[in-house]
């Protein structure tokens, strides 16, 4: 090759980033950052760069930057952009691009694509990034809260739903259409945010935008459970990358940050759950979070990252391990698309050890289903429920569902009634299995009423200070060849958590009845399973526990994969139960032998 073509062929790889970096500096996924355009504006300067690598390298192993060309519609300088491409392409990295739709993020201000400025504004942003980069990431602000008079004007008599997800389903055709007008070979990844079952309000579109856009990216980001507005559940993290994965299986990678984290193991916590999906990327947003000077022992401040510290053993122990696991597999949830109510039941049921697999598309093939109030939102879910049952499979639904589909045909399967009245709760029976477990609190949960011998209890939950009146919290009955069952959910979610562990073991019985390993212990442990045979137990509590494991009985041993050691069983009935110490915050990983 001559040295001209030579040369160009350098500038073409430096104008439009790399994808011929090295990258797979973990066997199993590669690790990325994000620099935020106020990072981005300031790559000019060499020693900003290099004090910000050495931090960020000192304990993790990047393959991938991606720099942003605006936010809060400020615009990176070309110049800048240069010199950060050429950096950190230097040091071997791939280099995408990155766009935050927002106008103002402090003050949760969006692009309002009803305005055509804004939306001729959004195309010279994507056009301009475009020309910059072979691949694009979306921050999760690609949505819009916009309530202008014309967009008042504009939505007319559509919900605020209806319009947004029209408007943003258009405006994402145009974006991406746009990138690709200038840079045909440009990638455009759309990330999803944490809150996936209120996206439709804001025109987050489920149905259409996986189709167009070249890859999706998940939030997977869940803070601090208790003192966070959002509340969100550690095990979250998993259920929605499973379930945005789940969409057209090209979810690209997952996105933490270590805002709200400051529990004990929270930040490290959300790493490996995000590897725990099996998803090929993690980002760690921003790059600014990874740089943290230190103090040496002569007084002067050397880059480092307190971060780092926490991330880069976190990945060198998932890698070793994490190519062993198969796919993931968990108890199959239909969510139709822009569904909502019981909003992430999911995740309070992965916290109570019940593995989840959220599917935007009825699962026919599931000899187990878990229909939760979301799914009220299909037109022909009667029907489907008729179908899964005379097919001999099981149908678990949540009251919530139970109460939406009253008067609209469930009574043709079962004549049970949601009340409306709520009832409170600390003690519980099950004929065959126990009687007066309590739980530290009361509970407060909806009554449902049944026709005896039409369909029974399974759990009973007493309702009066005598114990001689109850009303149920699993019920069954037949329909057909199959099993109906109706699981009361508590009026607040977060009382799953407070069933004892004979409760929790019986209902996870019914609902995981399918997977060759479910839990026997108390709330806030969680179970990964894989279908090869492997799964991950993982102890949410801030405390010691013993978790013990119930396999199927030709299971006799449990091999660790972090330690080699060996676990064996003993007989529990058709089963084999294992032991299986936890400490706080921490996890395990098997496969049953």
């Amino acid at each position: 090759m001559n040295q001209r073509l030579i040369a160009a062929f350098c500038i073409s790889i430096l104008v439009t980033g790399s994808a011929f970096a090295s990258g797979n500096n973990y066997k199993n996924f590669d690790v990325a950052s994000y620099a935020t355009v106020r990072d981005v504006v300031l790559m000019n300067d060499p020693g900003y760069l290099e004090s910000r690598w050495a931090a960020m390298s000192k304990y993790v192993k990047y393959d991938k930057i991606y720099l942003e060309t605006s936010r809060d519609m400020i615009i990176a300088d070309q110049k800048s952009l240069d010199a950060g491409k050429k950096f950190f392409l230097s040091k071997g990295l791939k280099v995408s691009g990155g766009i935050t739709w927002t106008v103002d993020e402090r003050s949760g201000v969006t692009f309002c694509y009803s305005d055509p400025r804004q939306l001729q504004k959004a195309i010279e942003i994507i056009q301009f990034t475009a020309k910059n980069f072979d691949e694009i990431l979306f921050d999760d602000w690609g949505f819009t809260n916009c309530k202008t008079d014309d967009a008042i004007a504009a939505k007319g008599n559509q919900s605020w739903s209806q319009y947004r997800l029209a408007l943003m389903d258009k405006v994402g055709r145009e974006l991406v259409a746009a990138a690709k007008a200038v840079n045909p070979r440009v990638k455009v990844i759309i990330k999803y945010p944490q809150w996936y079952d209120h996206y439709q309000e804001t025109g987050f579109n489920l149905e259409t935008q996986p189709k167009y856009f070249d890859g999706i990216y998940t939030g997977t980001e869940t803070r601090d459970p208790v003192n966070n507005p959002m509340q969100i559940q550690q095990y979250h993290g998993y259920s929605i990358a499973r379930y945005l994965s789940n969409l057209n299986h090209n979810d690209r990678g997952g996105w933490v940050d270590a805002g709200d984290s400051e529990i004990p193991n929270r930040y490290a916590e959300q790493l490996w759950i995000t590897l725990f999906a099996k998803l090929p990327e993690i980002t760690l947003w921003p790059i600014g979070t990874q740089y943290e000077p230190s103090m040496q022992s002569d007084g002067t401040m050397a880059p480092d990252s307190k971060l780092g510290r926490i991330a880069g053993p976190i990945f060198e122990q998932v890698d070793q391990f994490i190519g062993k696991l198969g796919n993931p597999v968990g108890v199959k949830s239909y969510k139709p698309f822009h569904s909502s109510g019981e909003d992430y039941l999911q995740s309070y049921l992965g916290m109570i050890g019940i593995p989840m697999d959220i599917v935007p598309e009825f699962p026919t093939d599931a000899q187990t289903v878990l229909l939760t109030e979301q799914a009220s939102f299909d037109p022909a879910i009667i029907s489907k429920i008729k179908h899964q049952l005379s097919d001999g499979k099981t149908v678990v639904i949540t009251s919530g569902l139970l109460k939406a589909l009253q008067g609209k045909g469930i009574e043709d399967i079962a004549d049970l009634k949601y009340t409306g009245s709520t009832v409170s709760t600390h003690e519980f029976m099950s004929e065959r299995r126990f009687v007066g477990v309590k739980s530290d609190s009361e509970i407060l949960l909806p009554q449902i009423t049944f026709f005896t011998n039409d369909a029974s209890a399974d759990i009973i939950a007493y309702t009066s200070a005598s114990k001689t009146s109850g009303d149920p919290l699993l019920l069954k009955t037949r329909y057909s060849k199959g099993v109906l069952y109706v699981l009361t959910i508590p009026n607040a979610q977060g009382d799953l958590l407070c069933y004892p562990q004979p409760v929790l073991s019986e209902i996870r019985e019914v609902l995981a009845k399918d997977m060759f390993v479910r839990l026997d212990t108390s709330s806030q442990v969680g179970l990964y399973v894989y279908d090869n045979d492997t799964f991950i137990v993982e102890s949410f509590r801030q405390e010691s526990t013993r978790a013990v494991v119930v396999s199927d009985k030709h299971f006799t041993k449990l091999h660790d994969l972090q330690s080699g050691q060996y676990l064996t069983g003993t007989e529990r009935n058709a089963a084999m139960a294992f032991e299986i110490p936890l400490s706080p915050g921490s996890y395990r990983v098997f496969a049953a032998e």
